[in-house]
């Protein structure tokens, strides 16, 4: 992308498969950014294939993965014609570890290529995918599937992403590539690398791949500048994301205090110098509470190219939320009744995690039996033998402290996994209980909606497009 056809508007990332194929398809062929999410895409996956893909587009673009033999391999293992029975629980793959047999890594290759060549399929827009620097051990695996469907942009946030650039290159080059594993409790020993050879899995003689625009996600200018002159190859463009975005936060810089409602409190310290953004010379997007016309006037005018926007985006219709979850929450909206709770003790990774309350909306709460079978926020850690294992604060408690962790580390966590599948209407079902509760996560801006939710019939994602540009 030049400067002249950068996209005014770049739709969030939103996990578990809220920025789906469908969503990112329809904002691309409007001429903005289009963008999957590929947390846990794996795992939609396979769930999409076991509920019988009854329109056949997981089918029709796996017969587009250049990799002989791999389409057979998906629909002969996880297709169900007929789709589960009523309460039947889905097959789980295996979590991801370090070192994962070639079949697995061939699993999130053909989610992430099928993700990316629907969301591509039939118009010349641009696409772009979104990681998360924090769930590691998959990220090797989705970037070379999503290469494989020529992807146009990689969006990375959640971390520090200083290594991608440079696994772009090699992967355009079809080369082999590693990032360091952080490992807690690591001092002292060797580091730990995660590997993909393309090599293990394409024919020979493959030609070269196009590498992808490589866009940073930061909360802070000193994070982009640090990946401006440090990052192992280009980066192209930043995402400043504020405290109001939804999903994780970063923490604040402050003392930690909380308000009233329990909530970390964002002063001065957290907010992003623009001007310094503007000296790096890179474009950049505005992103947490500009999505609305006034919004990206102001962050023109600020020097950002446009803004990234994900809540409004999220309530469209080919959003991958549950349809009787977004009605719920749109109804909240328009009597003014939905709330967005900055929890500080959700998510496992510790990071501060959004929460949307609102009538009709189920919530998983801590009556949830604890159980960890998809393990995407698992942390690898040393092991007194030294061997490495893994663990999640929001496992159960005695797994967890008998894996090293400390118990106060567990109090209030949930289970992100298993309530963000649940949210797209992918919940797991349990034998003696019932089915995982969602955890639905907005911006701040879920409380502005009120032009859309006042619609008749609910809205597109174009329809938010036209609004945004004015």
């Amino acid at each position: 992308m030049t400067a002249s056809t950068l996209p005014l508007v770049i739709q969030g990332g939103m996990g578990i498969a809220v920025s789906n194929w469908n969503l990112a398809r329809a904002v691309s062929l409007t001429g903005q950014l289009g963008v999957v999410s590929g947390t846990a895409l794996d795992t939609v996956f396979v769930r999409r294939l076991q509920d019988g893909d009854l329109c056949g587009s997981i089918r029709r673009a796996l017969a587009h993965l250049p990799l002989p033999g791999v389409a057979d391999e998906m629909i002969r293992r996880y297709w169900r014609p007929e789709g589960r029975a009523a309460g039947e629980p889905y097959r789980l793959l295996p979590m991801y570890r370090q070192t994962v047999s070639a079949m697995r890594e061939r699993v999130t290759i053909a989610a992430n290529f099928v993700e990316v060549w629907l969301a591509k399929e039939g118009h010349a827009g641009r696409v772009g995918l979104n990681l998360l620097t924090k769930v590691q051990l998959p990220t090797l695996a989705s970037l070379y599937g999503a290469m494989l469907a020529k992807v146009d942009v990689v969006l990375m946030g959640a971390g520090i992403p200083r290594e991608i650039p440079g696994v772009l290159d090699a992967f355009a080059e079809r080369a082999p590539a590693a990032i360091r594993l952080d490992v807690i409790g690591d001092a002292g020993h060797e580091p730990e690398y995660l590997r993909f050879d393309p090599a293990d899995h394409q024919a020979p003689g493959a030609a070269p791949l196009e590498r992808p625009q490589f866009f940073a996600i930061v909360a802070a200018h000193s994070l982009a500048a640090n990946l401006a002159r440090k990052a192992s190859g280009r980066v192209d463009g930043f995402v400043v994301e504020g405290a109001t975005a939804g999903g994780h936060n970063a923490p604040p810089r402050g003392a930690g205090t909380l308000n009233d409602r329990g909530e970390p409190v964002y002063g001065a310290r957290d907010e992003v110098d623009l001007q310094a953004m503007r000296d790096l010379g890179i474009p950049f997007w505005l992103a947490g509470g500009v999505g609305s016309p006034e919004g990206l006037r102001t962050a023109r005018a600020l020097g950002a190219t446009g803004i990234q926007v994900g809540t409004a985006f999220a309530y469209a219709d080919e959003s991958g939320i549950a349809p009787e979850l977004k009605a719920s929450v749109l109804r909240a909206v328009a009597d003014g009744s939905v709330d967005v709770f900055t929890d500080p003790r959700a998510s496992p990774t510790g990071f501060p995690f959004k929460v949307v309350r609102a009538a009709g909306v189920p919530e998983q709460g801590d009556d949830r039996t604890r159980i960890c079978d998809l393990g995407y926020l698992r942390s690898a850690y040393r092991r007194s033998d030294g061997r490495l294992g893994y663990r999640c604060a929001s496992e159960p408690v005695a797994q967890y402290v008998a894996a090293g962790g400390a118990e106060e580390d567990t109090v209030g966590r949930r289970c992100l996994c298993n309530g963000l599948t649940a949210v797209i209407g992918q919940a797991q079902e349990r034998a003696g209980g019932p089915a995982e509760a969602p955890l639905l996560t907005s911006g701040d801006g879920v409380r502005d909606l009120t032009p859309f939710a006042e619609r008749a019939g609910g809205y597109t994602a174009a329809d938010v497009v036209r609004y945004l540009l004015g």
